[in-house]
């Protein structure tokens, strides 16, 4: 399933099918830890990018759980709310909270809005800055020049069952939010490549 979603349009298929969120989820677990009230008006301490950095750079999964953790469930859900999200659901296991196209590209078509104004500039750093070794599927498409990409992906074992990816692009004024969702891939090479030649079909036309 994927959803398109810009100020002035949206491209879909299967949009509202609900998946299991892997690790998509962490980049609302940063929005929710940037939120909480003993972070949102101070500056971010050491301790606080040991959490976020490697949770969204590298995936990290002991740094996701730790976050968790502090924010809670309610925190996700209250901003899953403010998103206009009408189909998330928490679950104890938050790789297993469900997700679809369409609610995160309402989240990620203005993913800074609801993040505190003060840590904006470091949540969007975070989302352009993953790993070499994770810039598969839409981090492999050649985007023309401006555009600017931020990006989570989320997988399950490696065998191709769960794999997610979601994006905001950013040229100027112009924005366009992505998310493509998908389920019972053979491997996890043949899940990569889907997304890269779905990702690269639906961005086809950023150059015009």
């Amino acid at each position: 399933s994927f959803h398109v979603r810009t100020e002035g349009g949206r491209w879909s298929h299967d949009a509202d099918r609900s998946v299991t969120s892997a690790s998509v989820v962490k980049a609302m677990l940063m929005a929710a830890y940037l939120n909480e009230p003993g972070v949102r008006r101070r500056e971010l301490a050491p301790a606080d990018l040991r959490l976020l950095r490697p949770m969204i750079r590298r995936s990290d999964n002991a740094a996701a759980s730790r976050v968790r953790d502090i924010v809670g469930n309610d925190a996700l859900a209250r901003l899953a709310a403010r998103a206009g999200m009408t189909r998330f659901a928490t679950h104890a296991l938050w790789g297993l909270s469900r997700i679809t196209a369409r609610d995160q590209t309402r989240l990620w078509l203005r993913f800074e809005r609801f993040v505190a104004h003060r840590h904006r500039d470091t949540a969007m750093r975070l989302l352009r800055a993953i790993v070499p070794r994770q810039r598969w599927g839409v981090g492999r498409v050649r985007l023309p020049p401006g555009w600017q990409l931020h990006f989570k992906g989320g997988w399950g074992s490696g065998r191709g069952l769960v794999d997610h990816q979601v994006a905001l692009l950013r040229r100027g004024d112009e924005r366009l939010a992505l998310a493509i969702l998908t389920t019972g891939s053979p491997s996890h090479a043949y899940a990569k490549q889907t997304l890269r030649g779905v990702a690269e079909r639906l961005l086809r036309k950023l150059s015009g």
